[in-house]
């Protein structure tokens, strides 16, 4: 059984974080902007982050050179290709609608461009999409607010709002009334919570925010009751190990904690988070992660299992991807 050729899941992955230094090079031209980098390989070299604020300045960069719908189009088709090589079926992926807006850029024209891309990648790759649209937590919960209007507009096309960006120092508990709006309105709810910040950011998330699925997750392990909390509820981790090394959120990937939720029964998932800028899509993550703490064939399979039982498709269709998993993995 290769984790390389079995079909998966992917619910973890920020459209505007798979912006490959090649890629984001065309668009700045095609749009006569200036990067601040000489070639590609000095910007390549910039992707040695301490942390996550280190990333995130260098990733709100890379946003800046997106410009028109096409350019949002070409970004996300780019990922898409990528998914397909990695035989992903099905990604729910992150946007950063703020992250635009407040270049002055139309949530139309943002939105119009991501949605036609996976359109067209369901119809000629095979690949179904949920699309969720995340509220920048280092900004005020107004702010949230102020845009939330442009979300609920195109709610056709956007199953739920999640929570991102700098953690520590912004608890989802500033962010309640936000969250509870979108849930009324019918949206899933997911939020980014014990990545660098503490447990207690996954208590506020699961507590305040009602979360449908945990990003991140792996401060969870600090407190046994909000482990058994997380199995009790059902509630899945999606765990992006690479962006953990890069990040330091771990020291070593050896060290990983993807065992250690698999052996008390967390629903956790392998994700990329931001492939571009933290060394590998899905399949990468499987392949280091699994050298690294040597996972069995038996916790590979039951990882993309995962990816599927905590998507946001409808029964039916998980039932079908899990078939063909069986199928496959047999």
């Amino acid at each position: 059984m290769s984790y390389a050729t079995l079909p998966k899941a992917e619910l973890h992955m920020h459209i505007e974080g798979s912006f490959e230094p090649e890629l984001m090079f065309n668009i700045a031209e095609r749009n006569g902007i200036a990067l601040p980098y000489d070639s590609v390989e000095a910007l390549k070299a910039k992707y040695d982050f301490n942390n996550l604020q280190d990333f995130l300045d260098i990733y709100y960069q890379g946003c800046a050179v997106l410009l028109n719908e096409q350019d949002f189009y070409d970004l996300a088709w780019a990922y898409l290709l990528k998914a397909k090589e990695d035989h992903i079926v099905h990604t729910e992926i992150f946007f950063d609608p703020q992250s635009h807006t407040d270049r002055g850029i139309t949530f139309d024209t943002v939105i119009n461009g991501f949605y036609r891309a996976f359109k067209d990648g369901e119809a000629q790759l095979g690949i179904t999409f949920r699309i969720i649209a995340c509220f920048l937590r280092h900004l005020p919960e107004q702010a949230g607010f102020d845009i939330y209007p442009d979300i609920l507009r195109h709610k056709d096309k956007i199953i739920g709002v999640g929570l991102d960006s700098s953690e520590v120092g912004h608890p989802p508990e500033k962010y309640q009334r936000l969250f509870q709006q979108a849930k009324k309105d019918g949206f899933k709810i997911v939020a980014h919570a014990g990545e660098e910040g503490p447990a207690e950011y996954i208590w506020q998330a699961i507590d305040l925010l009602e979360v449908d699925r945990i990003d991140h997750g792996n401060r969870c392990l600090d407190d046994e009751k909000l482990v058994q909390t997380i199995v009790d509820k059902g509630l899945a981790l999606t765990v992006c190990p690479l962006s953990n090394l890069k990040l330091c959120v771990v020291d070593e990937l050896k060290n990983h904690p993807i065992k250690a939720m698999l052996a008390k029964d967390l629903k956790a998932t392998i994700n990329s988070d931001d492939p571009a800028y933290f060394g590998g899509y899905i399949n990468d993550n499987f392949r280091q992660l699994k050298q690294a703490v040597g996972l069995s064939d038996t916790e590979v399979k039951q990882l993309i299992i995962n990816s599927f039982e905590a998507s946001f498709l409808s029964k039916q269709e998980i039932d079908k991807h899990l078939k063909n998993v069986n199928d496959q993995a047999d």
